[in-house]
């Protein structure tokens, strides 16, 4: 029997008028009773997440942007992947994971986010032609990848709740540098990205919290909270 329980920080703004957020104590509570996955779960602002993630066993960087410190969820998606800790990135947490590999594995150290950055030189977060907030959409996902693998289907619909993606200018740079593109819309843009070699590294446009009532968790929220279990204790 599992006895171990994975600290987990989540990393955001919290607040009640983001109904990401006011939906995941209910997911988490759903983990623990439907799945067995038990998460001792901490909520990190932002601006105190650079230099506090130590002892964590996963972080979700969760929606809410713009953050109140794009500095501070950017520290938290790279302790993830350098330390190699199981992480997720919703919406803006896909964003700003993006932006932290792009800037530190990349050499793009001028990406920028066009949401809080409107004269960046390299806008790497874009305006989408059309804002998805409070859209459905339609997602391939790549035979063989760990979004393929942790949603056991190859298309899925998915909600989002978003005005900004990942410009496709610079999808080569950030292909050749490692990271994989395992999901794409109908249109071919980018909806999941996940780092091979890492033991879970998954960032996602769209927002699995928001998926059916949140009696249940999603299936990349559960195979989040797996991962941290499987992460063996210090």
């Amino acid at each position: 029997m599992d006895t171990f329980t994975p600290r987990v920080a989540l990393v955001g703004d919290r607040s009640p008028n983001v109904r990401a957020h006011v939906r995941i104590p209910a997911l988490l509570t759903a983990l623990a009773e439907h799945d067995g996955l038990i998460l001792d779960a901490y909520w990190i602002p932002t601006e105190e997440a650079e230099g506090t993630l130590d002892g964590f066993d996963a972080i979700w960087l969760v929606p809410g942007s713009p953050y109140r410190s794009e500095e501070g969820a950017i520290a938290a998606a790279r302790a993830a992947r350098e330390r190699n800790i199981p992480f997720l990135g919703t919406c803006g947490g896909f964003q700003h994971a993006l932006l932290e590999y792009a800037r530190n594995v990349c050499g793009l150290t001028s990406a920028g986010h066009a949401e809080t950055a409107s004269d960046a030189r390299d806008p790497l977060i874009v305006p989408l032609e059309c804002s998805l907030v409070g859209h459905e959409g339609a997602v391939r996902v790549s035979a063989g990848s760990l979004a393929e693998r942790a949603l056991g289907v190859e298309r899925t619909v998915e909600r989002y709740h978003c005005s900004y993606g990942l410009s496709r200018a610079f999808l080569d740079v950030i292909r050749e540098h490692g990271l994989r593109f395992s999901g794409v819309d109908e249109g071919g843009d980018v909806r999941i990205g996940e780092l091979p070699g890492h033991p879970f590294f998954l960032v996602t446009l769209f927002q699995p919290e928001l998926a059916g009532d949140g009696g249940r968790a999603h299936p990349i929220i559960k195979a989040f909270a797996a991962a941290a279990h499987a992460r063996q204790p210090a």
